[in-house]
């Protein structure tokens, strides 16, 4: 299978919007979230807008021989003192799951040792499950970064951390 990252420009908004709903359902039973009157799950689009506005954002399609298999949402760490692209949403599509997409564009955009943020609910059992394999296979451990969102069972990692 051939897998792709394909950039995608502020006119694809749309399709992100899209998929997003697919990624909002999956999460909508641990988020106890509910559809709108239109039958739609709420997506913040200002903040969504921000992944074709913002240095060091950005909103990538990923393609399983040449159809859309999911999305990638990056974005620049807010956190004081991290300097380091974050994993936002890894959202692939269930016919593609199991299949390594995941695992493979993980080690792709990784592999340069650089270090990357990475931030996701304890609730969410689809991606500790994911991150939990992934963190055995890695060369270094991650480091786990405290914040006060954890409280609420945000865990954030930081992966490939600087050694000192």
């Amino acid at each position: 299978m051939q897998i792709e990252l394909l950039p995608t420009t502020a006119e694809q908004l749309p399709l992100i919007a899209n998929l997003y709903q697919f990624y909002a359902y999956e999460s909508s039973d641990w988020e106890q979230e509910d559809v709108e009157t239109d039958g739609r799950f709420y997506i913040h689009q200002p903040h969504l807008q921000r992944y074709w506005q913002e240095p060091g954002w950005s909103a990538q399609l990923i393609l399983a021989d040449g159809f859309i298999a999911g999305f990638l949402l990056l974005e620049r760490s807010e956190l004081p003192g991290i300097e380091a692209p974050e994993f936002a949403d890894l959202f692939i599509l269930k016919k593609y799951r199991r299949r390594g997409i995941g695992r493979a564009l993980v080690q792709q955009l990784m592999g340069d040792g650089s270090p990357w943020l990475l931030r996701y609910y304890r609730q969410d059992a689809v991606a500790l499950a994911f991150w939990q394999q992934l963190f055995s296979e890695l060369p270094r451990p991650p480091r786990a970064v405290w914040t006060e969102e954890e409280a609420d069972g945000l865990l954030t990692y930081l992966i490939n951390p600087p050694v000192h």
